[in-house]
């Protein structure tokens, strides 16, 4: 008992050292002692003004100062109390006001305890100001403060965020730039009543918490959501042989967001009123999607919404009923607000429907929009069943699809298709886009980007072209965001010259949207509008879709394309475009040492632990990995020494598009006191030897049905081969394990969780016997 003991508070250090190791999300600097953080309670956004107040857009171009102050605060958007980050007070950040024409002056005071940033999504600007730390704009050291300078040179809508993970929590706010009063492209809208709506969302949890959570293969959010697609849910619905083929092909349960938040916000409040817009009149809604990894469903109750701008730039007006954003988008639409004396909601759902943020405009009896049914995780399964092959490859099927003409996930939208039926005029061989219907099924209009057209000719200049082909991948299994099956870390720099045009040809083979940004430029968007083409700087890219961007390479200096789920790109999926002889950045003195600071966020390592402390002993394991690598540890410990204990280590590199497989070498020791001899099934002894310590050579493979073959031999020549599957989805809750392996051993056991960390466990080993406690997982 006194060495079981002693080797779980070693374990136990050994934990608290790693998850400080995993919560270290950036470099602190070496030289500076920060002073405290100063704490401050949030103002209601829509009070809080930044300084100065808004530049009005009669009034002539200036230089419009502003002074940006990033402090540590305490909010409570639930019921209780987290910590996050503020600019000026408030979350969100308050709304920077420009004219076209103006110059923008803009001090950022950091006065966190760690390095910040800051990024303006979808300005022009120069790269030096960008905001990228280590990349294009130095970090934003603690006490410190960082002037950013640019010119005004275009107009609409836009925002403002830090570029890493602490966006989640605090760090974003809206930008609305002003056509000047002689732009002859100015319209009747452009003269109407607005008002930004910024949606986001909130997670008690730190966000470098969800982002090794992520990383470790844990269903937890699922379960909090109520979508593990277990075999229980799957009997009872029908659809236990979908489930079998899903696990066969080792595919994960269906899901459209991969965590669940707590609360989803509209200028960071869950429902707001706007009674200062009129029964009767239009307004402008500048519409962005600020969140850290969630798409919006956006729906009126007054009727339908007219886009009439997409990522600043403005389009042709188009009516729809609905329309989904993905993040780091806008939109601009206008609201018709009825003279009924009623007040109308706009509704901004969550791609996966758990809940939703509304605010109204007008005043009087609230007209709703009705809420949007649940998910059918079940047919998107059997839909994705369908297209992915046992490498977990897509197969298209002969479909040529682009500009979101169809919704992979449209099948699992039952207020659209009517259930499982079919969508009407879907072909799944030959498809091409006249095949397509434009909008949805039924009455219901969705925006797609085949709708977008120009108001002005976007024609890229006469130039030559550099094609590049990008093709977008990934890992669920173990949260790894690749292009070309490569994260930023493991690829070069892409080299283009000013001057010439570029096209992108951009493949989605994951099983999740992607909302591709690129910074520092507008590209065309080839939707079949030609000389038209709507210009965006971020666009969402469906599973099994191809799209065309094209841009000008009128910049210079280094620029990020990167998925802006934020998980997604510290995960890896990024690429840097590099201008060829790019003067240097006075912000970067060493660029190499810079990039391989920024490098290391999809390099780092992410820890995570089971420990079953049960009346028959301990089972546990603890786990190290990267994006490539992983450090494993197993023990078996009972509670005297004839039944003994045992313990297995290796390092392993995973190998493949998917990860399937890894070979690794490592260490296994075993005790057990008067050991009988024991004879495996390749019909070789023990020899009844106490102590065995032996190096072993191996490998993991994962099987259909998610079957973990591990197979070894170690310097004695003798060989093991085991099979085990952990985690089999019962229930939503309920857990079951099985092993089996060439010694003879074998176990079977199960969990029920009750929160995040800790399950009720029961199993039996055929070493240990029968044992019931409780697990740790972290």
């Amino acid at each position: 008992m006194k060495r079981i003991l002693s080797i779980l508070l070693g374990l136990a250090i050994c934990f608290s050292v790693a998850a400080q190791h995993d919560m270290k999300n950036m470099d602190k600097p070496k030289n500076e002692a920060p002073k405290a953080a100063q704490k401050t309670n949030i103002k209601p956004a829509q009070k809080q003004k930044a300084n100065p107040t808004k530049t009005s857009a009669d009034k002539p171009a200036k230089t419009v100062v502003y002074h940006l102050y990033v402090r540590d605060t305490t909010v409570n958007f639930t019921g209780k109390k987290a910590k996050a980050m503020a600019i000026n007070g408030q979350i969100p950040a308050p709304t920077l006001h420009f004219t076209e024409g103006d110059s923008a002056v803009i001090y950022v005071h950091n006065q966190l305890k760690t390095p910040t940033s800051m990024h303006w999504h979808g300005i022009i600007l120069p790269n030096r100001f960008d905001g990228v730390t280590y990349l294009t704009t130095a970090p934003i050291l603690p006490n410190t403060t960082h002037l950013f300078t640019f010119p005004i040179v275009q107009n609409g809508t836009y925002w403002y965020h830090s570029h890493d993970l602490m966006e989640q929590i605090g760090l974003y706010g809206a930008i609305v730039i002003h056509k000047k009063d002689n732009d002859p492209t100015i319209r009747t809208a452009d003269k109407q009543p607005e008002h930004v709506v910024l949606l986001s969302e909130w997670s008690n949890e730190n966000p470098v918490e969800i982002n090794r959570r992520l990383h470790v293969a844990s269903d937890w959010y699922a379960i909090k959501k109520g979508t593990t697609q277990n075999y229980g849910e799957a009997l009872l619905k029908g659809h236990f042989g979908t489930k079998l083929v899903s696990e066969w092909k080792r595919m994960l349960p269906m899901d459209v967001s991969d965590i669940a938040y707590d609360r989803f916000l509209i200028n960071g409040q869950t429902t707001q009123k706007q009674p200062q817009h009129k029964n009767g009149e239009k307004v402008r809604v500048r519409l962005i999607n600020g969140g850290a990894s969630s798409y919006f469903w956006v729906q009126y109750a007054g009727g339908k919404m007219t886009v009439i701008a997409s990522d600043g730039k403005d389009v042709e007006p188009v009516e729809v009923d609905r329309l989904i954003v993905g993040n780091g988008e806008t939109y601009d639409v206008i609201l018709s607000i009825p003279d009924n004396g009623m007040c109308y909601e706009l509704k901004a759902t969550p791609e996966d429907r758990t809940k939703f943020a509304s605010i109204f405009f007008g005043s009087g009896m609230e007209m709703t929009v009705p809420e949007m049914p649940k998910l059918n995780y079940f047919a998107g399964m059997k839909m994705m069943n369908g297209m992915m092959n046992m490498g977990l490859k897509m197969d298209d099927m002969g479909m040529k699809m682009s500009a979101q003409q169809m919704d992979m996930n449209r099948v699992m939208y039952p207020e659209i298709t009517g259930g499982n039926k079919p969508m009407k005029g879907m072909k799944m061989k030959g498809m091409d886009h006249s095949e397509m219907p434009a909008a949805a099924a039924g009455n219901l209009t969705t925006l797609n980007y085949a709708m977008l057209r120009s108001t002005e000719k976007t024609t890229l200049p006469d130039a030559p072209t550099k094609e590049l082909r990008f093709e977008l991948t990934g890992n669920m299994n173990r949260y790894v965001w690749t292009m070309d099956n490569k994260t930023m870390a493991e690829s070069d720099m892409i080299l283009i010259k000013q001057g010439e045009n570029v096209r992108i040809i951009l493949r989605n083979s994951s099983m999740m949207r992607h909302p591709m940004h690129l910074h520092g430029h507008f590209f065309r968007v080839l939707n079949g509008q030609g000389d038209y083409a709507p210009l965006k700087n971020t666009l969402d890219i469906m599973p099994m879709e191809t799209d065309t961007l094209e841009f000008a390479a009128s910049e210079t200096g280094d620029w990020i394309f990167h998925c802006h789920i934020l998980y997604h790109m510290a995960a890896g999926m990024s690429r840097v475009f590099s201008y060829e002889n790019a003067p240097p950045n006075p912000e970067i003195p060493d660029p190499k040492k810079a990039m391989a600071l920024l490098n290391k966020g999809d390099r780092a390592y992410y820890t995570t632990a089971t420990i079953g402390l049960e009346s028959n002993g301990s089972d546990g394991n603890v786990n190290i990995s990267n994006t490539r690598w992983a450090v494993q540890t197993q023990w078996h410990l009972c509670l005297n020494d004839r039944k003994g204990y045992e313990s297995v280590s290796h390092v392993g590199r995973f190998i493949g598009r998917n990860q399937f497989f890894m070979p690794y070498i490592g260490f296994d020791y075993r005790y057990r006191l008067g050991r009988n001899t024991e004879t495996d099934i390749f019909g070789r002894t023990n020899n009844g030897i106490d102590r065995r310590r032996v190096a072993t050579l191996g490998f993991h493979y994962t099987l259909p049905m998610f079957l973990l073959l591990d197979a070894r031999i170690d310097h004695t020549g003798r060989t093991r081969v085991e099979l085990s599957r952990d985690d089999i989805a019962l229930t939503n809750r309920l857990r079951l394990n099985l092993m089996v392996n060439s010694d003879r051993e074998y176990a079977i056991g199960g969990r029920y969780i009750l929160t995040k960390y800790w399950s009720l466990s029961t199993h039996y080993d055929s070493d240990l016997g029968f044992g019931a406690g409780i697990t740790v997982i972290y």
